[in-house]
C-alpha cells in the first residue's frame, strides 16, 4: 500500500511538471526535455557501460541547432530517416536475437540515433509550421499514458498469454490489445478537442503509439535485462528512472514526427 501511494504521488508530480512546461511556453518545454535528455542519457550510458562526456556535447549541439534554432529542414529529415532505421534495427534485435549487439559495441549509434534522436523529435513534434502547438504533444502523451495504463490493468486482471515472456514476463497479449483498443478510443476523444489534426490522423497516431510504443518499452526492458538491472535509475520513487518513464515516447517520436511531416506535405 505504501509503495502504491509513493508511486501515485510521484506519477502525479511527474505529469504536473510536464503539463505545466508544455502550456507555459516553447522555451519551458525545451528546457524540461533538455534536462530530461541529459538525465536519460546518463541513465542509458550506465546501462550500456559507456563512459563518455562527448555524448552530452553531441546532444547539446544537436538539440540547439535542430530543435531550438531549427536551422534547416534537410538535416532534420535525414536525421529522422537514420533514427527510424536504427529503431527498426533495434526492433529486429528485440524479436530475433537473444542479445542486442549494440549493447556492447557501437553504443554511440544507439546514443545518437535512439536516445538523443528521441528527444530531438520530441522537441520538434509540437513545433508545426513555426508555431508551437502544445495540444499535439499533450495528446500524444495522453495516448501513451492510456495505452500503458489499460495494458497494465487488462493484463493484470485478465492476462493469460505472455506477449514476449523472455523479455518482459508481466506483459500479456490480452494487456496489449486492452491498451490498443483503449488508445483508439482515446484518439477519438482527443480529436474532438485538438482539432488541428483530423480524426483519421489521430487514429493513425494512436496506432503508432500503441504498437510502436509497446515495442519501445520492450526494447528498454531488453537493455535492462542485458545490464542485469530492474530500473534504469532511482530518480522517480516507485517508477525508476527518467528513461523508465519516457522509453515508449522516445522510441515513437521519430515515427510520429515523420508522420506529421508527411501529413503536412500531402495536405
Amino acid at each position: 500500500m505504501k509503495e502504491l501511494i509513493v508511486r501515485g504521488i510521484s506519477g502525479v508530480l511527474y505529469i504536473t511538471i510536464i503539463v505545466f512546461a508544455m502550456f507555459a511556453s516553447r522555451e519551458w518545454y525545451l528546457v524540461l526535455f533538455f534536462i530530461s535528455g541529459l538525465l536519460t542519457l546518463n541513465e542509458f550510458q550506465k546501462l550500456v557501460r559507456l563512459k563518455s562526456f562527448l555524448s552530452f556535447v553531441i546532444f547539446a549541439v544537436l538539440f540547439y541547432f535542430l530543435s531550438y534554432k531549427v536551422i534547416d529542414q534537410n538535416p532534420i529529415s535525414l536525421y529522422a530517416i537514420l533514427a527510424i532505421f536504427v529503431n527498426l534495427f533495434l526492433l529486429k534485435d528485440l524479436l530475433v536475437t537473444s542479445k542486442i549487439p549494440m549493447f556492447e559495441k557501437k553504443q554511440y549509434i544507439t546514443v545518437i540515433f535512439y536516445i538523443i534522436a528521441g528527444f530531438i523529435f520530441l522537441a520538434l513534434i509540437p513545433f508545426r509550421g513555426g508555431v508551437f502547438f502544445p495540444e499535439i504533444i499533450i495528446g500524444i502523451f495522453v495516448l501513451i499514458w492510456v495505452n500503458d495504463s489499460f495494458a497494465y490493468l487488462i493484463g493484470k486482471n485478465f492476462g493469460k498469454r505472455k506477449l514476449l515472456e523472455r523479455i518482459s514476463p508481466k506483459k500479456t497479449i490480452e494487456g496489449f490489445f486492452g491498451g490498443f483498443f483503449a488508445t483508439l478510443i482515446a484518439s477519438f476523444i482527443i480529436s474532438k478537442y485538438v482539432t488541428n489534426l483530423s480524426l483519421t490522423y489521430w487514429i493513425f497516431l494512436g496506432l503508432i503509439v500503441s504498437v510502436l510504443g509497446t515495442f519501445g518499452d520492450l526494447i528498454q526492458s531488453k537493455f535492462k535485462r542485458q545490464a542485469g538491472v530492474k530500473d534504469s535509475g532511482v530518480l522517480m520513487p516507485g517508477h525508476g528512472g527518467i528513461y523508465d518513464r519516457l522509453d515508449s515516447v522516445l522510441y515513437v517520436s521519430p515515427f510520429i514526427y515523420s508522420f506529421l511531416e508527411i501529413v503536412d506535405y500531402v495536405s
